[in-house]
């Protein structure tokens, strides 16, 4: 009987032992996950640190942004009648404090990301809704595009309607908006219940073409025209923003074929942009 109870108390001995120590890496391991979430909280706010974009420096830069001035004729007449223009006809049109904003969006080349947005079928969509509650998707939508063009250091140049021209510093900042906004506007409570409400985006990064002290907008033109090629839903970028990208840029890119853009030489390759699997 002593020995029975002699092994039962090694026994018991054993399995505190292994509770304890259990216990200890549980501890352990709890303690480490936490670091790592501090790790990539912080890792998630250097990035956005180094998306900012930092104030003008010189008058050179300063006068970088008046490329962007092709956005009134853009947000007065949409994506459809930009498409429609010549690449000649496409002027500079902001005004001093637009252009004193929009600088901030050029790098130190000289290049700026464009990004065009509208609402695919918007105008059967009004009218079917009614102006009252077409007013209310508006409102839901600007408010998903303004969050996430905030988050990533956008610039909106111009509105008109549904439709948004905005400029990035970072190829990258613009790509990511841009996936955000695609997954932020289903989850709209608003947009759900009257949507689908499909969105299509273009992306275009290219450098300021400076003519007689003005700028002349072919990049401009490049931007709204891969826009217009997308379907609701879609992201397209120029063949000029994977070249911008860096390899590790935490978005996916999937080939389309070459197209033929409006006024616009030669074939163009355009590409998807999907996030990160």
């Amino acid at each position: 009987m002593a020995i029975i109870v002699g092994i039962l108390g090694v026994l018991v001995v054993g399995l505190l032992g292994l509770v304890l120590a259990f216990a200890r890496d549980r501890g352990q391991l709890q303690r480490q996950l936490a670091d790592t979430r501090a790790h990539v909280a912080q890792l998630e706010s250097d990035l956005d640190a180094a998306l900012r974009p930092p104030p003008p420096t010189n008058s050179a830069e300063r006068a970088v942004r008046r490329v962007i001035r092709t956005a009134s004729r853009v947000r007065s007449h949409g994506i459809t009648g930009l498409i429609q223009s010549t690449v000649d006809e496409l002027q500079t049109w902001a005004s001093d404090d637009e252009r004193a904003d929009i600088l901030n969006m050029a790098a130190s080349d000289g290049t700026v990301t464009l990004f065009f947005s509208d609402i695919e079928d918007s105008t059967p969509l009004n009218d079917r809704l009614g102006d009252a509650t077409w007013v209310k998707v508006l409102a839901a939508h600007d408010r998903v595009l303004r969050t996430q063009i905030e988050k990533y250091r956008g610039q909106v140049v111009k509105t008109a309607g549904d439709g948004f021209m905005v400029a990035f510093r970072d190829t990258e900042a613009a790509c990511r908006a841009a996936l955000g906004i695609q997954r932020d506007l289903p989850r709209d409570v608003t947009l759900r219940r009257y949507g689908p409400i499909l969105v299509r985006i273009g992306v275009h990064t290219g450098q300021v073409v400076a003519r007689d002290g003005d700028y002349f907008g072919r990049n401009v033109a490049m931007a709204a025209r891969v826009a217009d090629l997308a379907h609701g839903g879609e992201i397209l970028a120029s063949d000029a923003v994977r070249e911008a990208l860096d390899d590790d840029a935490a978005v996916v890119l999937v080939e389309r074929d070459a197209v033929e853009l409006k006024g616009l030489a030669g074939e163009h390759v355009v590409w998807e942009i999907l996030p990160p699997a």
